[in-house]
């Protein structure tokens, strides 16, 4: 888990986590994170990109959409932890504390 600064772009998440991602075979990621070099370091891990070209691309870049579609269950996840009023205003300053609260939370939410 990598957290930034809220202002921060999805290429400087993406540009830290990328040389520590597991073993898949896609990644479902959303045009924020619609980048060549984001797209070739995946294709040279064995990965598949399943990301959405950005409107403004010049060339389209196709994507299957059909497995597009199963992001919704990720998106629906990061909508329960906002549930918790904690973790929405994000309360703690520090961030081990920040994310013990997140762990928490999607322990409770699993659970129940």
């Amino acid at each position: 888990m990598f957290l930034s600064a809220g202002q921060t772009s999805d290429y400087i998440g993406a540009r830290a986590l990328l040389s520590s991602f597991p073993q898949a075979k896609a990644l479902l990621a959303d045009r924020g994170y619609d980048a060549d070099w984001f797209r070739n370091g995946l294709i040279e891990m064995g990965i598949s990109p399943c990301i959405p070209s950005r409107i403004g691309r010049k060339v389209q870049i196709p994507h299957d959409a059909e497995l597009y579609r199963q992001r919704h269950k990720i998106e629906n996840m990061f909508a329960r932890l906002k549930d918790w009023r904690r973790i929405a205003t994000r309360y703690d300053r520090c961030l081990i504390l920040f994310l013990s609260a997140c762990a928490l939370a999607a322990t409770v939410i699993y659970w129940l």
